[in-house]
């Protein structure tokens, strides 16, 4: 592929994964506004306490296999067509499954609620298996404007019903019930697109071949799931649904944003890196672009809604979930990096040594589960200070492999890291300074951000930073065409 036809790619995947996930976060702020004005910290904390039986469900569920789908040069119409019926029959039966156990889990936490609700909310990973393939097809094909539409459709439909729900006066029911029609709409729409059909041959050879590299992320996404959501099984379980609730706001919160940075590394990572894995000149350098490019939208964005995180949280849900912020501001240090080690990630998966995304995975997520439990009674804040410094130094450990696979040396990393994390507290700084005198909360608000935004913008606009012009550039030449 010319280098050129590549960059192009890179760049429209870029474009259409941040559009996607910007728009989608955004309208999904503003529907969560207002079902958080109407919602108790307490409701909130239900849903959050059980998302962990899905979310594992989930991963049961897809096993790995749209990785190992990508992973194929050209998957054939078998591959996908085994990969669906294995996706249905694992998830019909991880379903029963958990339908008997709901009232283990109520009794675990105490709360009886939960059995009704955990079973209604349980269906939605059921409904997801009938539409993996077909989102898979879409992420190989870099269909990215379609999971735009798709993901842009399900969420207001969703979210309109569930706030619609919400202001009835059904709480987190509403909620349970945006959860399941957003996963319809999604699972419906992704057949639209998708030109792929199953047949009725029951075929798992190819599963079978796929899955010594499908397992490796089988495993390394159950012990992700489970650290990422110790937070919420712990709190549930010690401290109640409260608490939970409040870390389930400030989470909530953080993971938007994030989520928007993320989303566009892996609709777009392992797809272009995949096609020049042959080649590790051009494969360092096509990763160093992406490193600097996440780099210089990660730190100001995620450092910034830790910095109005308390301005905010006032402003657009109200004095009830003041107790959030805190933790926001805390948690948008981890936002910040969460997308470089995502990328990191989708380096080692595409130079096809999926092994050692497994054990890194493992090894972080292992001390972050025994450190979660061991610490758990010195509170919350003590939790999240030992979540967010032991991820920061994981990045080392990343950044080791990086070295070994593709030669990229940790100088070179920090030369591409380094000046957007200084430029991004440099200009918080400034507007820090600048604002601290405004009592009125909308214009502080208002003025961290514009002061934030301008110092950042204005700075690398007069170091004549590359990697600001070619975003601008690539933006005015798309408005032409």
């Amino acid at each position: 592929m010319a280098e050129s036809s590549l960059r192009e790619k890179a760049a429209r995947g870029f474009l259409w994964g941040g559009l996607n996930n910007g728009l989608v976060q955004i309208i999904g702020a503003l529907f969560g506004i207002v079902i958080l004005r109407h919602l108790a910290p307490d409701d909130y904390g239900k849903i959050s306490m059980l998302m962990v039986f899905p979310a594992l469900a989930s991963i049961l569920q897809e096993s790995g296999f749209t990785a190992a789908l990508c992973n194929l040069k050209e998957p054939t119409h078998r591959d996908y067509n085994a990969v669906f019926w294995f996706n249905i029959g694992v998830s019909a039966l991880l379903y029963g499954a958990l339908f008997f156990c709901a009232p283990l889990i109520a009794r675990f936490y105490n709360d009886p609620s939960l059995l009704p609700l955990s079973r209604y909310l349980f269906l939605g990973f059921f409904i997801s298996s009938w539409g993996t393939v077909q989102r898979a097809y879409l992420f190989i094909h870099l269909m990215n404007k379609e999971s735009c539409i798709i993901a842009l459709t399900s969420l207001v439909l969703s979210n309109t019903v569930g706030l619609l729900m919400v202001l009835a006066g059904f709480s987190y029911w509403g909620l349970a019930t945006q959860n399941i029609l957003f996963i319809l709409i999604v699972a419906v729409m992704n057949w639209w697109y998708s030109p792929w059909r199953p047949t009725l041959q029951f075929d798992m050879a190819p599963v079978r071949k796929m899955f010594g590299f499908s397992s490796k992320l089988l495993f390394t996404n159950i012990i992700n799931t489970l650290s990422s959501q110790a937070f919420s099984f712990l709190l549930g379980k010690f401290y109640g649904d409260y608490t939970a609730g409040i870390y389930g706001n400030a989470r909530k919160w953080d993971d938007m944003c994030a989520n928007t940075i993320n989303g566009m590394v892996t609709g777009v990572a392992l797809p272009v890196l995949s096609k020049v894995r042959d080649e590790r000149e051009r494969y360092r350098q096509v990763f160093r672009k992406m490193l600097r490019f996440v780099s210089f939208v990660s730190f100001p964005c995620m450092l910034g809604m830790g910095f109005v995180a308390r301005e905010f949280l006032l402003v657009v849900v109200g004095p009830k979930w003041e107790a959030s912020a805190e933790l926001l501001s805390m948690f948008s240090v981890y936002g910040a990096i969460f997308p470089l080690m995502t990328l990191y990630g989708q380096m080692v998966i595409g130079q096809g040594k999926s092994q050692i995304n497994m054990w890194c995975t493992i090894g972080l997520s292992s001390l972050i589960l025994i450190g979660l439990w061991a610490l758990h009674p010195f509170g919350v804040h003590t939790m999240v200070v030992y979540f967010i410094a032991l991820n920061a130094l994981w990045l080392l450990v990343w950044q080791f492999f990086a070295l070994r696979l593709i030669r990229l040396s940790f100088w070179h990393a920090f030369c591409d890291v380094a000046p957007f994390l200084l430029l991004s507290l440099g200009s918080m700084a400034v507007a820090w300074t600048a604002t601290r005198a405004i009592e009125d909360i909308y214009l502080l608000l208002a003025g961290k951000i514009a002061v934030t935004a301008l110092c950042y913008v204005g700075i690398l606009w007069i170091l004549r930073a590359r990697i600001l012009r070619e975003s601008i550039d690539y933006f005015l030449h798309k408005r032409k065409q």
